[in-house]
């Protein structure tokens, strides 16, 4: 339905105008004689409004100009029994949204112009509550779930990123989520409205990463049939995402840097300047610094992406979120697939706070879907939990770790593998039980 003002002088042609547009009964109408009552009641908020060009009282120009400062999103159809060219495209470089002549193809013109206006209506109004769920889904207390220490920190720096257009670089493991809270960033910011592109680095082969970033000319190389717009251009007015920068050539560094420091960009085979207005996160699981040394990254460029850094802890240094981290997966897929309510039993939620979890958040809920799917029960039991991860010990040997934490991590290990069957592991072990025993009294596994 819309609401539809009819600003018309001339009693007959109102009776005309108003028959034309009620001929969709889902259409409000509200009929004005005058610009000044019409002004007086825009707080009923139509959302199109027929605009007589000519009226006693005021002119069309000065009517659409109150509109238009009262409300930009409203559209405005002028009505005119002149042709004049000029003062058609003047009113429509003011806001208009179309110029009606007022003679034998009126009726077909409006009806036309206002179904379309409906038709966009329609996708603006569905562009804007896609924009607010995702909004509210990518809101800091949904999206990134926690309460340790470490991802609280995490949310103090994401409510320093949304406040200005710094540059943002999120270090993590795989798995840890920094996609998400490049998500977060963007869409609790000033820049929510605009685009988000995100782009991984590592998935473009070389050759082709110049122009999907910056974009091509038509003919600039065999196969570019058409112009294609990059994704910095694409971002514009939002956010671009670049993940696993510290993947790019070391070639195209120098582009990239150019791009930053000048806001604009020449698209491949083009000579044109194209200037960009977009913020810009990246992300890694590298330490770039050491890639720096290692002559794998430029320095300049470095120090230009460094911005506002956020750390993202891996899953073993946030150990208390994961109950919390588990049962808001365990809520979510049993939402999304329409299952009757599970819960986690106190062992499961023992066994996964005592894993590992190389593959940090993304395995947890990898793992925690898998039992909500294999589970007999109203209760998933330790049993439903499968890892997937037979190496896991190995992960061990790349942290700098003492042999006490070491032989802590291998018991512990082991314990979760044998249902905490301490006898069987002093066995698998060749060790004493009373150790795993003193070592259990002691707090240390």
């Amino acid at each position: 339905m819309a609401r539809i003002f009819i600003l018309e002088d001339e009693p007959i042609y109102m009776k005309t105008i108003k028959y034309i547009v009620e001929l969709n009964p889902d259409n409000e109408v509200f009929c004005y004689t005058s610009g000044k009552d019409m002004i007086n009641n825009l707080h009923r908020r139509p959302d199109i409004i027929t605009l007589d060009y000519y009226l006693p009282d005021m002119s069309g120009s000065e009517i659409l100009k109150h509109i238009k400062s009262f409300d930009p999103d409203i559209y405005v159809i002028m009505l005119s029994g002149q042709t004049d060219v000029s003062t058609a495209v003047k009113l429509l470089k003011n806001g208009a949204y179309d110029y009606i002549t007022k003679d034998n193809e009126t009726k077909d013109r409006l009806i036309n112009t206002i179904n379309n206006i409906i038709s966009n209506q329609q996708v603006v109004k569905e562009n804007r509550m896609l924009k607010e769920e995702l909004g509210k889904r990518y809101d800091f207390n949904n999206s990134i779930v926690g309460q340790s220490d470490t991802i609280k920190y995490v949310f103090t720096l994401l409510e320093k990123a949304i406040k200005t257009d710094i540059i943002v670089s999120i270090y993590g493991e795989s798995g840890t989520g920094k996609e998400l809270a490049a998500k977060a960033i963007h869409y609790n910011s000033n820049r929510a409205k605009g685009p988000f592109v995100p782009v991984n680095m590592a998935a473009i082969p070389n050759e082709l990463l110049e122009s999907e970033l910056f974009g091509h000319e038509k003919g600039s190389f065999t196969g570019a049939n058409t112009r294609k717009i990059g994704k910095f251009e694409m971002a514009n007015n939002g956010t671009i995402f670049l993940d696993e920068i510290g993947e790019m050539d070391i070639s195209l560094q120098a582009k990239i840097l150019r791009v930053l420091q000048e806001k604009e960009l020449s698209r491949v085979g083009g000579n044109e300047n194209v200037k960009i207005n977009c913020r810009v996160i990246v992300a890694t699981n590298r330490n770039l610094k050491e890639e720096v040394t290692k002559g794998n990254f430029r320095e300049d460029l470095y120090y230009r992406l460094l911005g506002l850094p956020v750390q993202l802890p891996p899953l073993r240094d946030r150990k208390s979120d994961i109950p919390i981290l588990a049962k808001h997966f365990v809520d979510e897929f049993i939402h999304d697939n329409k299952l009757p309510n599970l819960r986690l039993s106190k062992e499961a939620l023992d066994k996964l706070s005592n894993y590992y979890f190389p593959g940090n958040v993304r395995e947890l809920k990898a793992v925690v879907e898998l039992a909500c799917v294999m589970t007999n029960n109203l209760e998933i039991s330790a049993a439903d939990i499968h890892f997937q991860n037979d190496n896991e010990p190995m992960e061990w040997l790349q942290e700098e770790l003492t042999l006490r934490d070491f032989e802590r991590k291998l018991i512990r290990y082991y314990l979760d593998k044998y249902q905490n069957n301490v006898i069987a592991v002093a066995k698998k072990l060749d060790i004493g039980k009373s150790t795993i025993y003193r070592m259990i009294q002691n707090n240390e596994i």
